[in-house]
C-alpha cells in the first residue's frame, strides 16, 4: 500500500480517542492543557497553505503516544491538517518502513504527506529532550536479567507517565521539536 492508502485506512482522531482504553484520560488532560503559543499562530497558518496530512502510527498503551498525540492534534488543528491514526501492532507492514535506528518499532511516528500522498516529513518517536529523560531513567535500571528489573522498569514507566501527563515544560519541548521540524522541512 502507498501512503495515500494508509491515510485512507486510518482512524480519525475522534475515532482513536473513543477507542482508547489505557491512556485516554491523560491524553485528554494534555490536549485540554496544552495551548499553541499566540506568537506561533501565523507560522502554523503558513503551514496550512501546504495542505499537509498526517499519518500517526500509534497505540494507546504507549506513554510517548499519550504525550505526543495530543500536541500533534493541537498543531494539526491550528494548521488545518487532517490526522489519521494507524495502530502499530495491526499494521507492521507500515511500521517496519519507519523503524527507529533501523531496528526499533518505537512509536509514535508522524508521517506528514502532501496533497498527492508524497512523504514530506517524518517525526518521532520522541523530542530530543524527552529522549534524554528516558535515556537517563533507563540508565538507572538494573540489567535486564536482574531479578529487580521488571519491578524497577514498571516504576520507571509510572514516573514517566506522571511526568508526561503533568509537566508543561515537557509538553512545550515536544511542541517545539515538532514545530521546528515542520518549519525547517516544509517552510524553508
Amino acid at each position: 500500500m502507498n501512503l495515500e492508502q494508509w491515510f485512507d485506512k486510518g482512524m480519525t482522531s475522534k475515532e482513536y480517542i473513543e477507542y482508547m482504553k489505557v491512556h485516554k484520560e491523560n491524553t485528554e488532560t494534555i490536549r485540554n492543557g496544552f495551548m499553541i503559543p499566540e506568537e506561533d499562530v501565523e507560522v502554523l497558518n503558513k503551514l496550512g497553505e501546504h495542505s499537509l496530512r498526517v499519518i500517526a502510527i500509534t497505540e494507546d498503551w504507549c506513554g510517548d503516544a499519550m504525550l505526543n498525540i495530543p500536541i500533534l492534534l493541537k498543531v494539526a488543528d491550528a494548521a488545518g491538517m487532517d490526522v489519521r491514526m494507524i495502530l502499530r501492532d495491526e499494521n507492521l507492514e507500515l511500521m517496519d518502513q519507519y523503524l527507529t535506528n533501523g531496528t526499533s518499532r518505537a512509536i509514535p511516528i508522524f508521517i506528514f504527506i502532501d496533497r498527492e500522498g508524497n512523504e514530506k516529513l517524518v517525526w518521532g518517536p520522541r523530542a530530543p529532550m524527552v529522549k534524554k529523560i528516558v535515556d537517563d531513567e533507563r540508565a538507572k535500571l538494573p540489567p535486564k536479567d536482574h531479578e529487580l528489573f521488571p519491578e524497577r522498569q514498571k516504576e520507571m514507566v509510572q514516573r514517566l507517565t506522571s511526568q508526561y501527563s503533568k509537566d508543561v515544560v515537557v509538553w512545550q519541548e515536544v511542541y517545539d521539536s515538532l514545530k521546528t521540524s515542520l518549519v525547517q522541512n516544509i517552510l524553508m
